[in-house]
């Protein structure tokens, strides 16, 4: 099985937001997951980091999908 290498692509703590990105690739037929870490520096044990992964092959065009979607959402 052949293993490839991903690479976060976007991070936040807000997990609508995550959400949001996620969606955007999964219409541009971007394959990515979600990972989620504890911030283990912070003084509140619940807060997570969530990163959005794509495979390496995948990360140009999934920095202009989330390039245009921050840039649609600056102008609002």
């Amino acid at each position: 099985m052949e293993r490839s290498t991903r690479v976060s692509v976007f991070e936040s703590d807000k997990p609508a937001e995550i959400q949001l990105i996620k969606s955007k690739l999964d219409d541009a037929n971007i394959t990515n997951a979600v990972e989620n870490n504890y911030l283990t520096f912070t003084t509140t044990p619940t807060a997570t980091s969530l990163k959005v992964l794509v495979k390496l092959e995948d990360e140009k065009k999934a920095f202009e999908v989330i390039d245009a979607y921050l840039q649609q959402n600056e102008n609002q």
